[in-house]
């Protein structure tokens, strides 16, 4: 796999060699160094820079580089972070032999091991070949040497898992900063708090945080698979796994690297980006340099997994906190309301949690009526009589649902919105038919207008009514045409007249008719101006006092007559 050359004593190198013994003049020395011992140049490791390398299974490759004469001795490392499988490194100085600097005696010939050497046909230059540094595994490992004179290193890494890239960051300059922030010398990620969909953490702060605090910043990885050594490594999984994963330096200040797989909440300096694959997700949080964080909208009774990266957001280097993972509470069994019968309850579902609202009811009758008005958003609405599920039906409007069982047949009814925003519900279950708490609706509540009767400053609408005598009241609104889906999107249809300012009232009438073909009524309202948007609300209210409000209908006023 790897070959490498062990320092041996003195006499054996002697009985080994098979090369003659050259002069060369000092001042040639330096010559041989850089013709003899040089790299190919795509294999030269740059110093301070870091260099993604891409290894091939089962292929070893590598690099080297050479010290100034006149640095040494002088410290200097080397940082390797596998970005995805574990790999094997191995690092390894050739010191050449020299007798009082002026002659270059024996030679413990291995040129022939490097591609990138070269020597002549008939000189080879003595050398030792130690190995001074070796690994395999998938952490973030540095090595620290101190260099000598005349010395020639090589890096060599080998991946026997599968295709990958590592990067590697040489750097002889200690004295400036480091390219990689520094981690505290505790770098493990506390958990100070945990709950049914929420996990607290906390990690002490990075050295680098406290000395160069507006070029650094924490990120946050949370995701349901398991921990992750390097965020090189983490963004590889997740591109691996189908999704698209800006990079580390994206995360803290472009979002226009997200795409359709991905979703970016920013709030109070913090950018949360969310990626969803196959029914999970993987978020990615940069929350500046508070080293707490609470994460939120986690799933009950779920196992995730933390890790904090320290990011240079200069360079883009980062450094790994040691990641921890948690499981999150059970979810509390939801409180069940219990229904009266004639009695409206109105509910605020929460769209975020996307939990179910339990509402139970004893039947005094056998015949019962279900009655849902959903005021805002869609509500899944789910109907089981005695454990067995008698009706499940997603309701944005009005829904009746008349059933026939037992006497003191147990109803349970589940609730929960189907938008991610709040969602909201008046819901009647009644045994008495003949005294019904929500009006009598008629087949469509939908406003028409008429294009033909439309003018400068007029428009005529029409709606249908019903066969009982109820009160009809018009509202009319002038909006902006960048209003008009926020105005038809938020409105509350269980909102009443009582709602509106008087300055949009249009006027108020009753009307019934026992032919439902004929329950229409017509409405011209004038004084209007042209060319522009107005909404038009029309109010049903019955004789229980309970108003239902149709769709809102917007209409533009012509510009010339």
């Amino acid at each position: 796999m790897f070959r490498f050359w062990i320092d041996l004593p003195f006499h054996l190198l002697v009985a080994m060699c098979l090369c003659h013994s050259i002069k060369v003049p000092i001042s040639s020395q330096h010559s041989f160094k850089s013709d003899l011992f040089s790299c190919n140049h795509s294999l030269i490791l740059a110093d301070g820079k870091e260099t993604t390398v891409h290894l091939l299974k089962d292929i070893p490759k590598r690099y080297c580089f050479m010290l100034e004469e006149d640095r040494a001795p002088a410290p200097f490392t080397v940082t390797v972070t596998p970005c995805d499988v574990p790999i094997e490194w191995i690092a390894s100085d050739e010191l050449l032999w020299s007798m009082k600097r002026k002659t270059i005696g024996f030679c413990f010939s291995c040129a022939g091991d490097y591609d990138t050497l070269e020597a002549t046909k008939s000189q080879k230059i003595p050398k030792l070949v130690s190995m001074i540094f070796n690994y395999k595994g998938n952490s973030v490992e540095t090595y620290m040497g101190m260099s000598s004179y005349s010395a020639f290193y090589m890096l060599e890494f080998l991946s026997v898992e599968r295709d990958t890239h590592i990067t590697v960051y040489l750097t002889t300059d200690t004295t400036s900063g480091h390219l990689y922030p520094e981690l505290p010398i505790d770098p493990r990620i506390d958990i100070i708090g945990i709950d049914h969909a929420t996990v607290t953490l906390a990690w002490k702060h990075s050295p680098s945080v406290l000395k160069h605090k507006e070029n650094i910043q924490y990120c946050l990885l949370v995701n349901e698979k398991h921990n992750y050594k390097s965020l090189c490594a983490a963004e590889t999984a997740i591109r691996s796994s189908g999704m698209k994963s800006p990079p580390a330096l994206a995360l803290s200040l472009f979002p226009y690297f997200l795409d359709h797989q991905q979703v970016m909440i920013l709030s109070n300096s913090e950018l949360s980006i969310i990626n969803r694959v196959s029914n999970r997700e993987v978020r990615q949080i940069c929350m500046g340099t508070k080293n707490t964080y609470t994460v939120p909208n986690l799933r009950p009774s779920t196992q995730y997994y933390f890790d904090v990266f320290v990011v240079n957001l200069l360079t883009n280097a980062s450094a790994a906190y040691t990641g921890t993972f948690a499981r999150t509470l059970e979810e509390p069994e939801p409180k069940i309301i219990e229904l009266k019968d004639g009695k409206v309850i109105h509910l605020i579902l929460d769209g975020k949690k996307q939990k179910f609202y339990s509402l139970q009811y004893q039947a005094r009758h056998k015949k019962i009526q279900f009655t849902f008005q959903s005021c805002s958003g869609q509500v899944g609405v789910q109907i089981a009589r005695n454990g067995k599920v008698l009706a499940s039906e997603n309701i944005a409007g009005f829904k009746h649902f008349s059933l026939t069982g037992k006497l003191l047949d147990t109803y349970l009814v589940q609730l929960r919105s189907m938008d991610p925003t709040n969602s909201s519900v008046k819901v009647q279950v009644s045994s008495h038919f003949y005294k019904p708490f929500f009006p009598l609706l008629p087949e469509s509540l939908k406003i028409k207008s008429f294009s033909k009767l439309r003018t400068c400053n007029s428009v005529t609408i029409a709606w249908l009514g019903t066969q009982e005598q109820s009160k009809y009241c018009v509202y009319k609104k002038r909006i902006e045409e960048d209003q008009v889906w926020m105005e038809v999107r938020s409105a509350d249809r269980c909102s009443g007249p009582k709602s509106r300012h008087n300055s949009e009232k249009v006027l108020c009438k009753y009307f019934y008719d026992i032919n439902l073909q004929r329950a229409v009524t017509t409405q011209t309202i004038k004084g209007l101006e042209a060319g522009t948007l107005y909404l038009f609300d029309v109010y049903l209210t019955g004789p229980s006092g309970i108003p239902v409000r149709y769709h809102s209908k917007v209409v533009k006023t012509r510009k010339k007559c």
